[in-house]
């Protein structure tokens, strides 16, 4: 187990390119102003992740220093068809605000016919999400209910760190335009993963989330590993009714990459729980430099998990995925 120190008022994540020791900790509300200055393995992206009962809906607008990408990912569950858009702009920068809590950006990465848009506005209570690409129209409105985030910053060293934010079960309506017809996106949940910081260039980690109803309670699962395993920080938590129950322990994966039906169990000593695909998408990216190898598999979670008090809960029936990402960046 860890102990980790939760923060509770405005920090700043850096002071210029080194980890500001007192940003190091978690919250339950974002409070971190990222400004990073200079230039040089620094990462931002703001990544939101949607799983209705008819569509699976990722994507990214990402700055990497020495370029920019816009992606997104369309699944329709009922056809199973997989619909992937995405650009990328050598020496571009998309500007992103480094304000605690806002992550509106407007972006575009691409040439031509390969251009993809992707506009997203914040503010208190909900996110509109815009997507434009070719042969594809995405339009979101999130409904942000003010429950607890996950906000943890990882400290490898004074020059290699990550501010991550994680805000899970966001109701979310919308639509879906493929090759000029419209679809409703059903009913689900979004998912937001915002991410500022200096990385290595070889990175693995995982990632897995769900989002719900319980007993007719509000109910989310985040859980990671690999990539802050041994700093001290994790980014681990139930969310039950608006409030995070923070698990700082670093929890052990098992899972078949081999095996697109194979389950993926998540478990420690306050956490036990397994995800059942329903499908496994493989993304393979190589540009130059880059290379990014991520299996995502979407299902539903089944387990348990054990509250700040020691009350046991279930965590039966949350949509969402567990992943693995190796990455070259």
């Amino acid at each position: 187990m860890t102990v980790e120190r939760e923060i509770t008022r405005p920090t700043d994540l850096a002071r210029g390119r080194r980890l500001d020791s007192a940003a190091v900790g978690w919250t339950r509300t974002p409070l971190h102003r990222t400004a990073i200055a200079g230039w040089g393995r620094t990462k931002r992206w703001e990544y939101w992740g949607i799983v209705t009962d008819r569509f699976v809906v990722g994507l990214t607008v990402a700055g990497l220093d020495y370029l920019s990408t816009c992606a997104v990912y369309v699944l329709d569950r009922r056809t199973g068809v997989e619909t992937t858009r995405s650009g990328v702009s050598p020496l571009v920068r998309p500007a992103f605000s480094d304000e605690a809590g806002v992550g509106t950006v407007h972006a575009s990465a691409g040439l031509g016919s390969g251009r993809v848009g992707i506009e997203i506005d914040d503010d208190e209570a909900a996110t509109a999400i815009r997507v434009r690409a070719t042969g594809l129209l995405v339009d979101l409105e999130i409904t942000r209910p003010g429950h607890d985030s996950l906000g943890v910053v990882v400290p490898w060293s004074e020059r290699r760190f990550q501010y991550t934010l994680k805000d899970l079960a966001n109701p979310v309506t919308g639509s879906v335009t493929l090759d000029g017809v419209a679809r409703d996106l059903g009913t689900g949940w979004a998912v937001l993963d915002r991410g500022r910081g200096r990385w290595r260039y070889a990175t693995r980690w995982n990632w897995g989330a769900g989002s719900g109803v319980v007993d007719g309670v509000p109910c989310a699962l985040q859980v990671g590993g690999r990539w802050t395993d041994g700093t001290g920080s994790t980014e681990n938590g139930i969310l039950v009714d608006g409030r995070l129950h923070k698990i700082g322990e670093d929890l052990r994966w098992v899972y078949d990459l081999a095996d697109p039906a194979a389950a993926w169990r998540v478990h420690g000593e306050r956490l036990d729980v397994t995800l059942t695909p329903f499908h496994l998408r493989r993304d393979i990216t190589e540009f130059g430099i880059l290379a990014v190898r991520t299996h995502q598999a979407f299902g539903t979670w089944h387990g348990t998990g054990i509250l700040d008090d020691g009350t046991t809960v279930r965590l039966d029936g949350l949509t969402g995925w567990a992943e693995e990402s190796r990455n070259r960046w």
